[in-house]
């Protein structure tokens, strides 16, 4: 039986664009709409629906689309940040809701912004985890990533963009692939200094478990969460949560309007000194006064991974709700 924060969860199903979108809820009060990363779940928040229904509010965690109980499109190009900004603006609707607070970590952190940044009217303020804001613009991402790297070593994103590639590695044994790519992004577990970068690939018949830490469990991770995981991706497959990657040239074509634009509601970010999603984007957080002019804090928890609402959960659970009552007026 796998443990859930609270017998007051509520489990229910809402019609999206592209077909059901499953949510987690508990407390009353203002909605606030979590979206979580990869290769993840609901059940990443399981820490803050208690917390945030505890301080007076309606907190939703859903399935993003290709996830767990929602709906699994086939095609790649069904994945795009636009197309999963329609799918949160469908669970405001769906649940009576004129605007919601919305708080994304990891790739929920990109569809959290670009909510934002599409729906100013229905996403009153937007709270980024592990990963900063950058605006769109630049240069195609599959040019960009396809040269980190160099002639060795291929970056992570490259390797999940190709369809079937990652499956192959993956899912022949999706529980320990799962562990192994938790434990190499958690502060606890994490390879150290010189060791091979998990977030890359050798070039050739490389895999990304390669270079995982062996035998060893993140302190966050109890085996009955590893457990609800990895049941969830053996029954769903990683295609869904994969072509989020696949479909990044898309949302680069697609938001070209919005090149270099800022979000302008109320923001938050809380990254980790460990985690490199954070550290490699240090120029888009000193950039935050142009593109998040009206941040309320960036908080950088020290010795933090990636998986910062779980690896930190008090943390992160305090400043959320401290922001949050802020927005009360």
């Amino acid at each position: 039986m796998h443990p859930e924060p609270s017998a007051a969860l509520r489990h229910r199903t809402v019609e999206g664009p592209a077909g059901r979108l499953h949510l987690v809820e508990q407390g009353a009060g203002p909605l606030v709409l979590l979206v979580h990363g990869f290769p993840e779940s609901w059940y990443s928040w399981r820490h803050q629906l208690p917390a945030l229904a505890a301080a007076g509010y309606r907190a939703v965690a859903l399935d993003v689309r290709g996830y767990g109980r929602s709906s699994r499109p086939a095609a790649a190009d069904a994945y795009r940040l636009r197309d999963l900004v329609e799918d949160n603006v469908a669970v405001v609707r769906a649940l009576g809701a004129e605007s919601a607070v919305v708080v994304g970590h990891d790739w929920g952190s990109n569809i959290a912004a670009t909510s934002a940044l599409l729906h100013p009217g229905v996403f009153r303020a937007v709270a980024l985890l592990s990963v900063p804001y950058a605006p769109p613009g630049g240069p195609r991402p599959s040019d960009v990533f396809g040269r980190i790297g160099g002639s060795e070593q291929e970056f992570y994103v490259s390797y999940f963009q190709q369809p079937g590639r990652a499956e192959a590695e993956i899912e022949p044994d999706v529980r320990g692939w799962l562990a192994g790519f938790y434990a190499a992004l958690s502060a606890d577990t994490m390879p150290a200094g010189g060791e091979p970068d998990p977030h890359f690939v050798t070039r050739g018949d490389g895999r990304l478990r390669d270079r995982f830490p062996a035998g060893v469990r993140p302190g966050w991770l109890s085996e009955d969460d590893l457990d609800f995981y990895a049941g969830e991706f053996e029954r769903t497959g990683l295609t869904g949560a994969l072509n989020r990657y696949r479909a990044m040239d898309r949302d680069w074509e697609d938001l070209a309007a919005h090149r270099g634009a800022p979000v302008e509601q109320p923001s938050l970010f809380i990254g980790g000194t460990s985690d490199a999603s954070t550290t490699w984007m240090a120029d888009a957080i000193d950039a935050f006064p142009a593109t998040l002019p009206a941040l309320s804090a960036s908080h950088l928890l020290d010795g933090c991974g990636h998986w910062i609402q779980q690896e930190r959960p008090d943390e992160v659970n305090r400043l959320l709700t401290g922001w949050l009552d802020t927005l009360r007026g």
